[in-house]
């Protein structure tokens, strides 16, 4: 991804996918991970805690809602 506050203009992403603790039906989000946090592996299942930020913009008509997660710790 392009970005100019990096210098060297490319910032890593990716997505990530976090569910609460609970049951198997718990609320899921769908997050962005930027920069050095998007280049570290997390293991499918485990668990951890994570900082994320919601963010809403409106475009054309169409709201759009943003989930990043800016810090997350893999407890086990």
């Amino acid at each position: 991804m392009q970005s100019k506050k990096n210098e060297n203009g490319q910032v890593a992403k990716c997505q990530i996918r976090l569910r609460e603790l609970g049951s198997d039906y718990e609320d899921e989000y769908q997050c962005t991970v930027l920069g050095n946090l998007a280049l570290k592996k997390f293991t499918p299942g485990s668990t951890v805690v994570a900082a994320i930020r919601f963010n809403t913009h409106e475009s054309n008509g169409v709201w759009y809602q943003d989930i990043v997660a800016n810090e997350i710790v893999q407890l086990n």
